[in-house]
């Protein structure tokens, strides 16, 4: 009995040995593949999420208990800072944040019928306590960005219950609180599906997808149907996100800049050949290129919608868009052999 128990030890103590150096073997061989590089990216995408997300509990809270000029003005600024972070990570629709609608919690979009407005007002107007657990068990409509945006920057809601009343800064707390534990459940979460995401091939697929998919999103929904070329043949602001803040075209240079920080190094490292090399560059080319354009207009979609001038400056940026999306979604597909398919967040 003795003996086998000496024998058991040592073979457990091999048995560790060994689980280190396949440990070790495995992280070696994960350092090399596009995937390790895109988890380590993203990675640091998720945690400035987490942090903008924490920055702007915290400036809720300031603001709510001594509301003045500069805590307002830092709020917003926290609210755009943080919505950004959310932008620069959107295009990933797989993994730990497809779990509980958990990208819709962040930001429910498109919203044709206005929930997001009803849903805040309901809370606003009713005398239900309001905390993170009462709105957890609530739609997603009413627990992400665009509530706040809401409760921040649209008219309406100043009418009914302005901030900083008591209940409004309830309710303009218990979002935040909750987009901060979201944020911060996803970066852990993200961790965690590392080894699963490196060890599942078709994760390299799935990611390139993702990229092909946050730039069409891009160019028919968030740019083309306001102006007109998606759907019904008008100009319509409304049809953007982020109007109520007049963040719209920030917001898509964020986007562009996430992809261009936590896409690209590992699609670079997937097309290692000459001719990968040449489309990589030319992708990092047209993504500079777009974002450049970006910068050089107002944030706001609603002023260039307003006039031909500024009309023809979105046209510009529509077709850097567009070669955008051609690029990634003809030549680099083509050459990677992906076929893009449906994909649940299309409609029907």
């Amino acid at each position: 009995m003795f003996s086998f128990s000496i024998l058991s030890l040592r073979t457990l103590k091999w048995a560790g040995v060994t689980a280190l150096l396949t440990a070790s073997v495995c992280s070696a061989a994960w350092a090399q593949t596009p995937r390790a590089t895109w988890h380590d990216s993203l990675a640091t995408g998720y945690t400035a999420l987490a942090e903008q997300a924490g920055a702007l509990d915290q400036a809720a809270s300031t603001y709510c208990q001594a509301p003045s000029t500069d805590t307002r003005s830092q709020l917003e600024s926290a609210w755009r800072e943080a919505f950004d972070s959310w932008q620069a990570v959107r295009f990933v629709d797989f993994g730990p944040v497809e779990q509980d609608n958990l990208a819709w919690q962040f930001q429910f979009w498109p919203d044709a019928k206005n929930t997001v407005a009803r849903k805040a007002n309901q809370w606003l107007g009713s005398e239900q306590p309001i905390g993170v657990e009462q709105l957890k068990a609530d739609s997603v409509a009413v627990k992400g960005f665009p509530a706040l945006e809401y409760l921040l920057f649209d008219p309406q809601a100043a009418k009914s219950q302005p901030l900083p009343q008591e209940r409004a800064c309830a309710l303009l707390t218990g979002i935040t609180a909750l987009l901060q534990r979201n944020s911060a459940q996803l970066q852990q979460q993200w961790q965690d599906f590392r080894p699963h995401y490196l060890n599942t091939e078709q994760f390299q697929r799935t990611t390139v997808l993702a990229a092909m998919h946050g730039v069409e999103t891009l160019r028919n929904k968030r740019l083309a149907a306001p102006m007109g070329l998606e759907g019904k043949p008008r100009r319509n602001p409304y049809l953007a996100d982020a109007w109520r803040s007049e963040h719209s075209l920030a917001g898509m240079r964020a986007s562009l800049v996430g992809l261009q920080q936590y896409f690209l190094p590992g699609l670079r490292q997937w097309m290692d050949n000459d001719q990968g090399a040449e489309l990589t560059n030319r992708l990092d080319q047209q993504l500079t290129t777009t974002i450049q354009r970006l910068e050089r207009q107002p944030a706001d979609l609603q002023q260039l919608l307003a006039d031909d001038d500024g009309y023809r400056n979105l046209q510009l940026i529509f077709i850097e868009v567009d070669k955008l999306n051609q690029l990634l979604s003809g030549n680099i597909a083509s050459q990677l052999g992906i076929i893009r398919g449906f994909n649940s967040s299309d409609g029907d």
